[in-house]
């Protein structure tokens, strides 16, 4: 494989004026930069790219660091922000800390390592900031919030706007008895949502009872049967998402319950899953596609020192399918 010594020899020019043409660090001679630049092409030599942002304190590198990849809201954000990140001509670099806290200190460390242009974060643990102010990149923070607010930007969703989204149509579809199947407390997404459920059931004079619950598969599965034994007055069940959406509905139809006649089932994330399977899952949306783009952006712009907001809280939608009906 040619380096950048074998370029220099077969352009006559030294190294050194190999890498100017190269980083467009320095101007160089039209017709010495046209025999380099010729010499490259003659060779199909490739830079050390590890090198090269070493030197330039740039990897055109972007990172990315999920809570977990099961939950597919958090692989399908990851789409949308690669495709962002492609965009603007920069590379995308995935970790997966699998909601363990000593995993994700160890990705945003090797980000670092990586001279990473920027980075960002779902995490579900508070103590990371110590982390995140040591790293000497741009952190964007998604999804949930962390309590110190110093990261260089947040982007969100009105999460208690879903919540009354999400308890008002249950209500308008006739349930007269809710249990909310509710995610971990100590994410602000969770608590958010939550608060914005038993708001408006207090205004609707509406009962609703909570079930603790996680993301994934399993929880659901854990969740319903809870559920199913400690309050079978239920009529209207709202998941923590839509996969878990998704478990209740299977052990539900396990045991001869007709869905939405019997107990009406809503989903939140508006994830690929919910229109993929029968019937269709009412959920709550999110902007993933928009969410992502943001982040990328103000990690350029802040390269680029652009202005941009410090915070950004999209809007929720109701999508109305076939577990609810009114």
């Amino acid at each position: 494989m040619a380096g950048i010594r074998d370029v220099a020899k077969i352009a006559g020019v030294s190294a050194s004026t190999v890498s100017r043409v190269m980083n467009g660090t320095a101007h160089v001679d039209e017709e010495k930069k046209l025999r380099v630049l010729a010499a490259i092409k003659e060779t199909n030599f490739r830079p050390n790219e590890l090198a090269r942002s070493l030197y330039k304190k740039s990897s055109k590198m972007i990172g990315v660091i999920l809570p977990t990849m099961e939950n597919p809201f958090f692989t399908e954000l990851a789409k949308d922000i690669e495709e962002a990140a492609y965009d603007h001509s920069y590379r995308f670099a995935l970790c997966n800390s699998n909601h363990d806290y000593h995993k994700e200190k160890n990705n945003i460390r090797t980000m670092t390592q990586l001279n990473a242009d920027g980075m960002i974060l779902m995490s579900n643990h508070e103590k990371v900031w110590k982390e995140v102010k040591e790293c000497n990149i741009p952190v964007v923070i998604m999804d949930r919030q962390l309590r110190d607010h110093k990261e260089l930007a947040y982007i969100g969703s009105n999460h208690y706007e879903g919540g009354k989204l999400a308890a008002k149509h249950m209500i308008e579809c006739g349930c007269k008895y809710l249990v909310h199947m509710r995610g971990s407390q100590v994410l602000s997404s969770a608590r958010q949502r939550l608060q914005g459920c038993l708001d408006v059931c207090k205004e609707s004079h509406i009962p609703m009872d909570v079930v603790d619950c996680g993301y994934e598969y399993h929880d659901g599965i854990q969740a319903i049967c809870e559920i199913l034994e400690r309050y079978p007055k239920v009529d209207g069940i709202l998941a923590s998402n839509d996969v878990t959406a998704l478990a209740a509905y299977k052990v539900l139809k396990n045991k001869g319950y007709d869905i939405p006649r019997d107990i009406q089932l809503m989903g939140y994330d508006n994830t690929n899953i919910s229109s993929m399977v029968t019937p269709e899952i009412t959920t709550i949306a999110q902007q993933t596609k928009a969410m992502g783009r943001l982040a990328v952006e103000i990690i350029v712009n802040h390269i680029n020192q652009v202005p941009f907001k410090k915070e950004t809280i999209f809007d929720v939608s109701l999508i109305e399918r076939e577990t609810t009906k009114k």
